[in-house]
């Protein structure tokens, strides 16, 4: 059946499809003549059989042409398009992502996957439901994410975009929370979201591969303590009042002592945290046919960062969070061996470009570690971050920015955005 049709955009590259000129608008019959429905022919790739139809309602669809009558076909090879097809596995976005389609993925690829980490914010605690600040009001009342539900008012589903949170349990095992393709009509994700769904569609809309979000992250942990990368060094800190502290370096602990006093452990050290999502996330790829069926291999394609909440209330951490936060993104492509591995963080969305509080030191240590600040060259088209405080429906980070769903989606979405442009100043 042609309607409805969950579907996506496919990128219309010059040399993936022939753009078709003049007005190509018709009606279509779905492959059992059950369905009708007009629409205009955008494009159409002879080679992978892909249609994309505008349809009178303003609505671009994608789907394969095996869908449509013998009729339609036939139409198509004689007006449609051409041989051709394209080796391109990366392509451009669409104004807004139209729904995605219910095709499953190349499983002959490896799979991209993209490593989310952080702290709450990457967590996540936009509420689905809930009325005004839900992600369901949101989408079904002011029209926002159209792409997550269809024409009937269903969540979508993206069937090359597997959605996966994990973390290392109490006793050193893994546990995963979550373990499915990408969708909010899900029981298992919980009654709330971070910013995994705009990232994972933005990124998974122009990949021509299947894509895992796989994200391992706790919250309420400082990069300049419980996040420490190896390698990280220790160093001294002298207070308003005169008094001068050691922060430990990588493994090191308690968490900071006074100058001149013998430190005493505790059962935490610096770099707990980091060890236990790396951890995670390595366990998880070593099953990797368990998170993604089907999937022979894999390839490190990037990486998410949104945190910096408890580093913004220590002037220690806060102003190292700059050389911390390098030193973060080194260390994660090194234990990933995936030097080519792309990175986006994103800031506090409380916090305004000139703020010279701890937040705002967070705000221009991302800034600065931006590829296109040039005080990083080798950070160019290869990092990239978002600002945070426009894309914000109010709120703190602190507080989780009022469980507002609108706020991750922005920041998700964004993120991806800038994922993408990454990906293909890369190509």
């Amino acid at each position: 059946m042609i309607m409805p049709i969950r579907t996506q955009l496919l990128l219309q590259l010059a040399t993936a499809f022939l753009l078709v000129p003049g007005v190509q608008a018709r009606t279509w019959t779905s492959a059992d003549g059950s369905k009708t429905f007009e629409g205009e022919l955008q494009s159409h790739d002879a080679t992978t059989g892909k249609v994309t139809v505008m349809t009178s309602r303003g609505k671009r669809m994608t789907f394969s042409q095996e869908k449509l009558s013998a009729d339609d076909i036939a139409w198509l090879k004689k007006n449609g398009g051409r041989s051709g097809g394209s080796t391109t596995e990366l392509g451009e976005l669409p104004a807004e992502l139209p729904d995605p389609d219910s095709e499953e993925a190349d499983m002959s690829k490896p799979v991209q996957v993209y490593i989310l980490m952080g702290q709450s914010n990457m967590l996540g605690s936009g509420r689905i439901k809930g009325g005004n600040g839900s992600l369901e009001h949101a989408v079904k009342e002011k029209k926002l994410y159209r792409y997550l539900a269809d024409d009937e008012g269903n969540w979508t589903e993206r069937k090359d975009v597997r959605n996966v949170r994990v973390k290392i349990s109490r006793g050193g095992g893994l546990m995963a929370f979550y373990n499915e393709f990408m969708t909010i009509e899900s029981s298992k994700i919980g009654p709330n979201i971070g910013p995994e769904h705009g990232i994972g569609h933005y990124v998974g809309h122009v990949t021509d591969a299947p894509v895992m979000v796989l994200k391992s992250c706790t919250g309420n942990r400082a990069l300049g303590w419980d996040l420490l990368p190896p390698g990280s060094e220790s160093f001294e800190f002298t207070d308003g009042s005169g008094k001068t502290w050691i922060h430990p370096g990588y493994k090191g602990s308690p968490e900071r002592w006074e100058k001149g006093t013998e430190p005493k452990r505790i059962g935490w050290y610096a770099g707990k945290q980091y060890d236990d999502d790396i951890g995670a996330v390595k366990k998880a790829l070593e099953d990797l046919d368990t998170y993604y069926p089907g999937a022979k291999e894999y390839e490190i394609a990037g990486f998410f960062w949104w945190q910096g909440d408890r580093d913004s209330r220590s002037a220690a951490l806060s102003g190292r969070y700059e050389q911390n936060l390098v030193h973060l993104i080194k260390q994660l492509r090194k234990d990933f061996n995936a030097p080519n591995a792309k990175f986006v963080c994103a800031s506090l969305g409380q916090t305004r470009k000139g703020a010279t509080d701890g937040g705002g030191k967070i705000l221009d240590a991302m800034l600065a570690v931006d590829g296109t600040s040039g005080k990083y060259p080798e950070f160019k088209g290869n990092v990239a971050a978002v600002y945070a405080h426009p894309l914000s429906k109010g709120g703190s980070s602190g507080g989780h920015y009022g469980g507002n769903a609108e706020t991750y989606m922005n920041v998700g979405e964004a993120m991806g955005k800038a994922m993408v442009g990454l990906l293909e100043a890369g190509k």
